[in-house]
């Protein structure tokens, strides 16, 4: 199994279990997500306590829905940013991503960087943003949209910041 880490943090952030489709000439991974039940399963063991002079004890627990990309790498939403403030955050992700990447990914990343960042202003208002796990100021934005009509998050990360390791 492939874990993705990122560059900047070390946080997970993806693995292989989730196929992804590079856009924006290979700056960014697209990647499903899907809403999932996660909780309380309830199972009928065929008894009927009522019969039984037994109280139907249930179960403390409840089922909530979680978007698995979020749930499994403990993604942490962020405010939203508005075009100033995501283009300071791009600022300063840039300087401090680049000096990270070999000579042959720093051209192609300073080629192509700009066009995946218009890419992104352009979705600004319909963006959900997120972290990793250690909510570290300095580490790689995770975003969600839907697409027109679709019920599950389409999730977006810079490829270039991501990290493969082995497990």
């Amino acid at each position: 199994m492939l874990v993705y880490q990122d560059l900047l943090t070390g946080d997970e952030l993806l693995s292989d279990s989730f196929p992804y489709k590079e856009i924006e000439n290979g700056m960014l991974w697209e990647i499903d997500g899907k809403w999932v039940v996660k909780g309380a399963v309830d199972v009928d063991i065929g008894a009927n306590p009522s019969a039984e002079g037994g109280e139907d004890e249930g179960v403390d627990d409840q089922a909530v829905k979680v978007v698995d990309i979020v749930d499994t790498f403990r993604l942490q939403e962020q405010p939203a940013f508005d075009k100033k403030q995501f283009l300071a955050f791009m600022k300063r992700y840039i300087k401090l991503l680049t000096p990270k990447l070999d000579e042959e990914k720093q051209g192609l990343f300073k080629k192509h960087i700009e066009g995946a960042t218009k890419f992104l202003l352009s979705k600004i208002k319909d963006l959900q943003f997120f972290v990793g796990e250690s909510m570290h100021d300095d580490g790689s934005l995770v975003f969600a949209y839907y697409k027109d009509g679709a019920s599950d998050p389409t999730f977006l990360y810079f490829a270039y910041a991501l990290k493969e390791v082995k497990c």
